[in-house]
């Protein structure tokens, strides 16, 4: 296909993409692509879906405001970064079957199921678009397509192609798996609270029972006939009434809103050139107060050895990025991938953070993983670092502060060697990890007081955290209060 120019604000794409109510067919995309073999091991083996859902979706979302509503500088970056990404996403799935998120068909599902879910959304608002806005708007959709370099035979030919493409897929390819149906049933009723709750968090226990509830259901009614016909999902009448009224109703509603309140995303896209965090030369505003969420922790008996304790919460909250309870090249791999993700860094850039936490993987798995199985436990974890520091004084030197060092000089942009609180936030700032711990953190760190934080500053805080006996060392503060 040839290059075609890129959607603009008032295209039909970036208007209908752009919408609030996007959000009620959002669960049903997830489920629909997560149908796809390859995708569904993709997240088994590589997703921190279950473990921290609220920064996948964010993610997820990000990524389409880069491909949908740049220039073609953007989104040419965000295309690149993407299959970067996917490369490493490759291996075999439970049944031995080898998967590779790079496949060409499985990219043009994921894609198609996005333009799908657009209509779809539309048709489920009682207001479908009609056959010539469906070209214009799968034109405008192929044009950014094009970018992905992908075969054009793969694709639906034309707008009215589409469903003829859904229906072959779900009937040949798709399969009701268990990450699908963990999406469907299980993942919201386990969520941990959003950290924007506040002081509604303690309400999260019975708003995501009703959201999970819900959410399910009119997933469940809004699927393709195709799709609950061949997995036995049947439509109920209750889903049904859900998914009209919260449709229509959505669509009236932004009807009368203004426009600038209507959309989630600027019709007249973000900027090519990636906004750096604040200049470490800067001295930022002093951290708003504010009272402090702290993590849990066991209780201990005083004068204990706090490092057990610390250890499980890193483990816990930092290191099992996929939520199994155990951890594996994946996990590190994901984290790697959440720091180059927010800066938006280089492929030049990005290679030596995956590099460090690869070059960590192998030494917590030489001295930690005694069964050979590729996978090391929380206690096992535990065990082995409390042994290597104390029989093995380079220990950490060989595997966790590469990666501190790789992770510094990324979040580090301008090269001067300091970061400062913004850019300390993009590190530690995740779904479980309240702001006002982050800035407690931060100014544990920070010993002049000057806003910024050296990499000597940066690397002695986490050998702190893993080596300190007590939790009056600032650098045992490092995810908060204790």
């Amino acid at each position: 296909m040839a290059t075609a120019d890129l959607p603009g604000p008032d295209s039909l794409l970036r208007r209908t993409l752009g919408e609030w109510r996007i959000g009620l067919v959002a669960w049903r995309l997830l489920v629909l692509q997560t149908a796809d073999p390859a995708v569904a091991a993709g997240m088994a083996g590589f997703s921190t879906y279950r473990a921290h859902p609220w920064r996948r979706i964010e993610h997820t979302m990000d990524s389409g405001k880069r491909l949908f509503f740049s220039d073609r500088e953007g989104l040419r970056r965000e295309v690149a970064r993407l299959e970067r990404t996917h490369r490493r996403l490759a291996g075999t799935d439970e049944q031995g079957r080898p998967f590779t998120a790079s496949d060409p068909a499985v990219r043009v599902w994921v894609l198609v199921t996005l333009y799908e879910c657009m209509t779809a959304m539309r048709e489920l608002s009682g207001r479908p678009l009609t056959p010539p806005e469906l070209d214009q708007m799968y034109g405008e959709f192929r044009s950014v397509c094009s970018e992905f370099g992908l075969e054009d035979d793969l694709f639906p030919a034309t707008a009215a192609d589409v469903p003829a493409y859904m229906d072959r897929t779900i009937r040949e390819r798709l399969e009701y798996s268990e990450p699908v149906h963990y999406l469907l049933f299980d993942m919201l009723r386990e969520a941990p609270a959003p950290r924007r709750l506040g002081r509604l968090k303690p309400a999260w226990p019975l708003v995501r029972t009703v959201a999970a509830h819900t959410i399910g259901a009119l997933t469940v009614a809004d699927l393709p006939d195709a799709f609950r016909a061949r997995f036995d999902l049947p439509r109920t009448r209750r889903a049904a009434l859900l998914s009209f009224i919260l449709h229509r109703g959505m669509r009236v509603l932004m009807d009368v809103l203004p426009e600038h309140r209507r959309y989630r995303s600027p019709l007249d896209g973000i900027p090519s050139t990636p906004q750096p965090p604040t200049a470490s030369g800067d001295h930022p505003s002093a951290p708003p107060e504010a009272s402090p969420v702290r993590l849990p922790a066991p209780r201990r008996r005083k004068g204990a050895d706090s490092r057990p304790a610390r250890l499980r919460t890193f483990f816990r909250q930092v290191l099992d990025q996929t939520g199994d309870g155990r951890i594996t090249s994946a996990d590190l791999q994901a984290m790697a991938h959440n720091v180059c993700w927010p800066l938006e860094l280089a492929p030049e850039r990005e290679a030596p953070v995956y590099a460090a936490f690869e070059t960590w993987w192998q030494q917590l798995r030489s001295g930690t993983d005694a069964d050979g199985d590729g996978q090391v436990t929380c206690e096992e974890f535990v065990t082995a670092m409390l042994t290597g520091i104390e029989t093995e004084p380079s220990y950490l030197e060989q595997g966790l502060h590469v990666a501190v060092r790789a992770v510094f000089h990324a979040v580090d942009i301008d090269g001067s060697g300091h970061l400062c609180a913004d850019e300390y936030r993009t590190i530690f700032g995740g779904s479980r990890v309240h702001p006002a711990e982050l800035n407690h953190g931060f100014r544990q760190l920070d010993h002049d007081g000057d806003g910024r934080i050296t990499e000597d500053e940066f690397v002695q805080a986490f050998t702190d955290y893993f080596t300190a006996r007590s939790d009056n060392t600032a650098g045992s503060q490092l995810l908060g209060r204790p």
